[in-house]
């Protein structure tokens, strides 16, 4: 008899889990599907060793490749920046492997020199000659990776509140994000991560922002919708386990870079903090164009649009002359 009700308890349990797991799986499908038809794609797609990059462009003359940051997506520059440039540049941003619109490969790892290389292949590609890189926050750190490995590619890079060294508090910040096995990061972006996401939406973009407010048109102007996603939440977690790997052995080559370098940094960035990511850069990049804004946060882009279109310019027009 007492062995007929503990079957049964176990019965009911399995049941239970089963009808839960059911039950996020729709969520999460419901809410990836909101976003794809608040957000859809806007741009080409190329084939890049198995990566399928979505990317969009604007403009003729010399190429500026735009690289944003963790969970972003290339709305980060088009929203804020396309349009602000005049005439003499072609602006291209795009999706990066995983992320938004762009499908990373099935055996990829993406760490920094993997990352790099398909930025390099993607210039190819598109037979862009030796462009100018602007990299937002972790694109910052691709951008670095792609200057001390393939300097012949590109003319300069630009960096907006970049991840330049090895932290080891940085991965307190993305505990959930933190997630070593492919199987369970798999798991979780079809199950919790999705709908857990969409809970902590707000407080977590506050916190991206701060101290300056959320957009009001962000979620899909900004296209902050489409990190609600599986695929997206997959290469985010992916991203953050990989870049510990890298890091560190890069920036032991900063002082190698001879090309035109320039970082700008918010003083009040609580997500990248500028005394350890930015001034330290100083001292390991000769002739480094370094601006540093008082208050502003980790999105520059979105805040101060004409401050950091002048400091692209500025860096573009000596990497260009170069």
């Amino acid at each position: 008899m007492l062995i007929s009700i503990v079957l049964w308890l176990f019965a009911g349990l399995v049941v239970a889990a089963a009808l839960i797991l059911f039950a996020l799986m729709l969520a999460t499908w419901r809410i990836a599907a909101k976003a794809e038809r608040l957000v859809p794609a806007c741009g080409k797609f190329v084939d890049i060793g198995g990566n399928r990059i979505h990317y969009v462009e604007e403009g003729e003359g010399r190429p500026i490749v735009f690289l944003h940051g963790l969970g972003a997506q290339l709305h980060h520059f088009r929203h804020t920046l396309f349009g602000r440039f005049g005439a003499g540049y072609r602006l291209i941003a795009l999706d990066r492997p995983g992320s938004g619109y762009s499908v990373r490969a099935s055996s990829a790892t993406g760490r920094l020199p993997e990352q790099a290389e398909i930025v390099l292949r993607f210039i190819e590609e598109l037979r862009l000659e030796r462009p100018l890189i602007v990299g937002h926050s972790l694109g910052g750190a691709i951008a670095l990776a792609l200057a001390t490995e393939h300097p012949a590619a590109i003319s300069g890079i630009a960096l907006l509140s970049p991840l330049t060294h090895q932290e080891a508090r940085a991965r307190q910040g993305f505990d959930l994000l933190y997630v070593p096995s492919r199987l369970l990061r798999r798991a979780l972006a079809h199950t919790l991560a999705i709908p857990l996401s969409l809970l902590y939406a707000q407080p977590t973009m506050k916190f991206i922002f701060a101290p300056q407010t959320v957009p009001a048109d962000y979620m899909i102007a900004g296209g902050g919708w489409l990190g609600l996603r599986p695929s997206h939440y997959f290469a985010t977690s992916t991203d953050v386990v990989a870049v510990e790997q890298d890091l560190g052995r890069i920036e032991r080559r900063y002082g190698e870079m001879a090309m035109p370098v320039g970082i700008l940094f918010g003083s009040a960035d609580r997500v990248i903090g500028e005394p350890v990511h930015g001034e330290p850069m100083l001292d390991k990049i000769q002739g480094l164009d370094f601006e540093r804004i008082e208050g502003l946060g980790h999105m520059p882009q979105f805040v101060e649009h004409e401050r950091v279109v002048a400091f692209i310019q500025r860096i573009a027009m000596r990497a260009f002359a170069a």
